[in-house]
């Protein structure tokens, strides 16, 4: 769940004033993340000396809200996680409830994006019962988890070990340990270490991956679906297109689904592998 509605923004920028300058006030983030029951924030450096003050805030106008972390760092590692300032509470633990799923995640070891709902919702209302899904860089299993639910068997490939730990816990809390196979390796490695052809690719790349969109993608059965995630200014995208079609994908859909940096967005498509001819 991300906060940044401009009624929200407004809100917290209102609780603040009288406690932070009206010109120090304009430099507060326009959004914050909330994960279970944990807000992330990013607080420049200038506004270092209002963290307490930015963290009560957040708590008072978030009635649900038990810990309160500064990122100070973006994704680092093969783990793929951040650094974080507790400015307020004790765990980096928490239970993120997502379209009826249920996710134990500890956000200091293992990364979700919550900004991401939607997106997995809308992957899962695709994939079928008794498919056969491979999902590389599965993390704690918010894509892994509505696949499986929707009856398909799913294999997912987590690098990082404490999210595959997660992983397992939420299969259970879920009630899918026996639709959902485990691996804990590299995602290059996917290719030497399954032999199987898949129905369906889940890829949520991180940033600058693309080359796993072949890789993966070879695995997939002719008529098979790729859902593909990566990183782009918008005008890249006519050409990303004619690019996939080349590789032997139609595309059946494409959308932006949220900024990264200025010009840079995140973007999925939806691609079917033609038969070979």
């Amino acid at each position: 769940m991300t906060y940044s509605r401009p009624e929200q923004r407004m809100s917290l920028k209102t609780d603040l004033h009288g406690k932070i300058p009206e010109k120090e006030l304009e430099k507060l983030p326009n959004r914050f993340d909330i994960i279970g029951d944990i807000a992330i924030v990013v607080i420049p450096e200038e506004l270092g000396k209002y963290k307490p003050e930015i963290a009560s805030a957040i708590m008072q106008r978030m009635g649900n809200i038990r810990t309160v972390l500064n990122k100070t760092s973006k994704l680092e590692s093969d783990h793929r996680v951040a650094d974080f300032e507790i400015l307020a509470g004790e765990s980096t633990g928490t239970t993120h409830r997502e379209f009826g799923f249920v996710y134990r995640i500890d956000v200091k070891r293992s990364f979700f994006n919550p900004r991401l709902g939607f997106e997995r919702k809308r992957i899962a209302s695709q994939v079928k019962p008794n498919e056969s899904v491979l999902i590389p860089f599965s993390g704690v299993g918010p894509f892994v988890i509505p696949a499986a639910a929707t009856g398909a068997d799913v294999v997912a490939v987590e690098m990082n070990p404490f999210a595959c730990l997660s992983l397992k816990e939420n299969c259970k809390l879920n009630k899918l340990e026996e639709k959902i196979h485990i691996i804990n390796a590299d995602a290059s490695h996917i290719p030497k270490m399954i032999k199987s052809e898949f129905d369906r690719a889940i890829i949520p790349t991180p940033y600058g991956m693309d080359h796993f969109l072949e890789k993966i993608s070879s695995m997939v059965r002719p008529r098979g679906d790729v859902h593909f995630y990566t990183f782009k200014p918008r005008e890249d995208i006519p050409g990303l297109i004619t690019r996939y079609e080349n590789m032997g994908f139609d595309v059946k859909f494409h959308r932006r689904c949220g900024n990264v940096a200025p010009g840079i967005s995140r973007w999925v498509f939806d691609l079917k592998k033609r038969l070979q001819t």
